[in-house]
């Protein structure tokens, strides 16, 4: 399992390095001194699993997480204990203060599961203000385009990130995400009922509640992908 250390302290990254030598099945793929720098290697390297810092110069570890396009597992490795809650309400697989306890690493690693490089997202990290959610594209039932930022909806939430709707929709799995029109992706696995609406659309209405009206150009398209 391949892993990423993210720590602005040498002293920290050759510590939890030492710790990891005794998890035969940990490789560390590399290390970074800051979130600009593990931007780079998350897209090059590919890592299973980060063991990340939070307090770091410039970008620190949740602002890292939000410009990553697919999350790996995060084991956040810390000297405060503050952002713990924090940390579980994103889904962080554990949170370890500094110094490291071999036992507490040891469980964290214990909780590891190997993942296949995805070719399409499976979860994205979502932070909105000091709010954060790691959220699982499949709960995603609707995107929509605000200018460059989208606004994803998914259990009652509606945050906006500064991602284009273009830029998502390549990652998103087309037999999944459907085009309503040029502002909104819909989740078909949402769908709940469909009905004419006027000049020839469709008025979709999602589990969630919420309804979209479809172009006329996606309406045809839409009747043809599901043999309407």
């Amino acid at each position: 399992m391949r892993a990423l250390i993210v720590d602005d302290e040498r002293i920290a990254r050759q510590e939890l390095r030492r710790l990891l030598a005794a998890h035969p099945g940990i490789e560390i793929a590399g290390e970074a001194r800051t979130g600009e720098e593990a931007l780079h290697l998350v897209a090059r390297l590919a890592p299973d699993v980060l063991f990340l810092d939070i307090r770091m110069p410039g970008m620190n570890g949740f602002d890292l997480l939000q410009r990553l396009d697919d999350v790996p597992q995060v084991i956040f490795t810390t000297a405060y204990d503050e952002y713990a809650l924090k940390a579980f309400e994103v889904s962080a697989l554990d949170y370890l203060v500094k110094p490291v306890a071999p036992a507490r690493l040891a469980a964290a690693v214990a909780r590891l599961r190997p993942r296949a490089t995805p070719s399409r997202l499976e979860r994205v990290f979502v932070k909105e203000g000091d709010r954060c959610w790691f959220v699982r594209v499949a709960d995603i039932y609707l995107l929509e385009s605000e200018g460059n930022y989208t606004r994803i909806y998914f259990a009652g939430e509606r945050p906006l990130i500064p991602r284009s709707l273009a830029a998502l929709q390549e990652r998103l799995d087309p037999e999944v995400f459907f085009r309503a029109g040029r502002r909104q992706l819909l989740n078909l696995k949402w769908v709940e009922r469909v009905e004419p609406a006027v000049n020839g659309n469709l008025l979709v209405t999602l589990r969630s509640g919420a309804t979209v009206e479809m172009s006329r150009r996606q309406s045809t398209r839409f009747r043809e992908a599901l043999s309407l």
